[in-house]
């Protein structure tokens, strides 16, 4: 990373030091978007929650708000009132809203965690765009569209960058900082202290498809899903090469069934699109098939795997 001389480095440094990062506006009450509430509440973040009703948003909170017990309880297993204690100021820091533009008046940084459609992501930051504070720091949670692609549809660009962060989020570690030609280096540096702030190992990629984890596994599950399409081994075969002869923890195709077939097709028919010319963004039938069959692994009970037994 190349900052240009010591008297740029000191300019920056000194930036950086007044881009804290104090509230936080999270989009998104989902699996992904609860999880990055959460772990912001439990680091001291000021959290606000924005879902489309009322009702998402109380079912949000509540999964909240049991995650948080049993993290608590995990944490301090030998004090049972300091556990609860923690849960509790926790869950006061976040607080509820069903209107976007109201919530990001006040926030230091907006992470997007909704559908992975790039037409909902433009009319979302196009209409936060104009009301946030000029140095509210606009952050997306994608795993597979490009940050440069949502970062259009604002005036913002150089206070622009992605946040990836893994499922489930309280307890993956990793987070990519993922930043665009555009994104400054107080910006860049400031998504960086935030994330080693609320407990993360962060790592930096480029605007890249799938960035770094899902650029390389996606592709992965892909291979194994043909190879088992072809013939040459079967799903329990293929997995138990992987963690015996790989030390992986989980096989490719018990991890298809952990992510979700319609989150791995929408992934991979979204990089064919964009690369036509790539055989590795091919889609696999099987694949297809499941996610009509509405079989889209553990989250349904069945996908490659049936779990409803």
């Amino acid at each position: 990373m190349a900052t240009g001389g010591i008297l740029k480095r000191g300019l920056a440094t000194s930036s950086v030091k007044n881009a804290i990062i104090k509230n936080v506006t999270v989009i998104g009450g989902g699996l992904m978007g609860s999880g990055i509430a959460q772990v912001a509440a439990q680091t001291g973040h000021n959290v606000t929650l924005v879902e489309v009703n009322s009702d998402v948003l109380k079912k949000a909170e509540n999964n909240i708000a049991t995650s948080l017990s049993r993290v608590a309880k995990k944490m301090y297993k030998d004090d049972e009132s300091v556990a609860k204690k923690f849960a509790e100021e926790a869950r006061a820091r976040i607080k509820g809203s069903t209107e976007p533009a109201e919530a990001v008046k006040d926030s230091d940084l907006v992470i997007e965690a909704i559908v992975e459609k790039l037409e909902i992501k433009h009319k979302l930051f196009k209409s936060i765009d104009a009301v946030a504070p000029p140095n509210t720091i606009f952050a997306s949670n994608t795993s597979s569209l490009s940050i440069g692609e949502i970062a259009s549809a604002t005036n913002r660009k150089e206070r622009f960058g992605g946040l990836h962060f893994f499922n489930p989020v309280p307890v993956m570690k990793l987070l990519e900082v993922v930043r665009i030609p555009e994104t400054s280096e107080e910006t860049y540096q400031a998504l960086m202290a935030w994330g080693k702030a609320i407990g993360k190992t962060c790592i930096t990629c480029k605007d890249t498809p799938g960035f770094v984890v899902n650029r390389l596994l996606v592709p992965y599950i892909a291979e194994a899903i043909r190879m088992m399409e072809r013939g040459d081994a079967s799903p329990q075969d293929i997995d138990i090469a992987m963690k015996l002869g790989a030390g992986y923890p989980m096989g490719p195709i018990e991890l298809a069934d952990y992510v979700g077939h319609d989150t791995t097709l929408s992934i991979i028919e979204g990089w064919q699109k964009k690369f036509p010319d790539n055989p590795l963004f091919t889609p696999c039938e099987s694949l297809r098939k499941l996610v009509q069959e509405g079989k889209l692994g553990r989250k349904t009970g069945a996908g490659y795997y049936n779990y409803n037994k």
